[in-house]
């Protein structure tokens, strides 16, 4: 048995008995042991726990070096969180899934839905996206989730089977424009995620906290070609194990003769994505490296729409 292979099967038997334990919790219970399991991540994994204090005194210059501290420990809380409350959904009925949730600003979708352009969601790795994903086809329409597939396969497919539960269908490199376009055309939602760095020619840099960040084009260059709708989207956790899920005004593009639009439209798209990120800041993955490159020389190179800038 190779290495990779052993370490595969017990990342999967770790997930398996996670997921029985967080079984018969409630959700209320399963965010409480999940915090503490991500605290103690964050006591042991120096790594990742360096990188989100480096991120945090570049984004929070003003907060003391305690505060950033303190918002460090409580983002691994919250990831630990997402991790079990994630396995205890995919246990769920679809009737007590809908139970802990508030919807705030669902009429937005449906107006959106209404223009039969299709309709492009956005957020980032924020709150509890994977499960306003999964919650959505329950107030509104099945959506077609844009994702990378997981290096271990049965993890994968374990993933992609809470995430299609609810009638959902994800979207993976291979193809993916076209499914894009088709499932816009079909007046169906694509749902994306705008807030990983990027290794592409086809990305834009764009301010996020002041830095500029190597973000995908893809949503605002499907928008303009499409005129597809974009609506932000943000989970965000309420007392009790329960969430409201918010869907905000649709931005608006830029102008037609705007000299570039995909920049202008990608930097209106990533203001919202740090307005939420600055209202909450443990809610976002600060121990992703998101600023890693300066802006290129060339500054004005052609950037084309493939299927690159959608692996985000």
């Amino acid at each position: 048995m190779s290495m990779k292979t052993a370490r595969f099967a017990v990342e999967t038997a770790l997930v398996k008995g996670l997921s029985a334990a967080v079984s018969p919790m409630s959700m209320a219970t399963a965010r409480r042991c999940g915090a503490a399991v991500g605290r103690l991540i964050h006591a042991v994994d120096g790594f990742h726990r360096g990188i989100a204090r480096e991120n945090l005194a570049r984004a929070f210059p003003s907060r003391t070096a305690s505060e950033r501290r303190a918002l460090t420990r409580d983002m691994f809380a919250h990831f630990g969180s997402l991790l079990f409350e994630l396995l205890k959904v995919g246990r769920l009925s679809q009737a007590e899934l809908l139970r802990l949730i508030e919807f705030e600003g669902d009429e937005r979708v449906a107006h959106a839905y209404a223009q039969g352009k299709g309709v492009l969601f956005f957020t980032g790795h924020f709150g509890y996206w994977e499960i306003q994903a999964i919650a959505q086809p329950l107030v509104a329409y099945p959506v077609s989730v844009l994702a990378r597939p997981l290096d271990n396969p049965s993890l994968h497919q374990w993933l992609e089977r809470i995430r299609t539960s609810t009638g959902n269908t994800v979207i993976y490199r291979q193809g993916a424009i076209r499914k894009v376009l088709r499932n816009l055309a079909d007046n169906r939602g694509v749902a994306i995620l705008i807030d990983q760095h990027l290794h592409s020619p086809d990305v834009v840099y764009v301010d996020y906290f002041g830095r500029p960040a190597a973000t995908t084009s893809a949503l605002a260059a499907l928008a303009l070609r499409t005129g597809a709708p974009v609506v932000p989207v943000f989970a965000l956790p309420l007392p009790g194990g329960r969430y409201r899920f918010v869907y905000e005004h649709p931005v608006d593009p830029p102008s037609s003769d705007s000299a570039d639009a995909v920049t202008q439209f990608t930097q209106r798209c990533t203001d919202v994505l740090e307005m939420y990120v600055r209202r909450h800041p443990d809610l976002w993955l600060w121990m992703h490296r998101r600023w890693r490159a300066s802006v290129p020389a060339l500054a004005e190179e052609r950037l084309q729409l493939d299927d690159d800038a959608l692996d985000a």
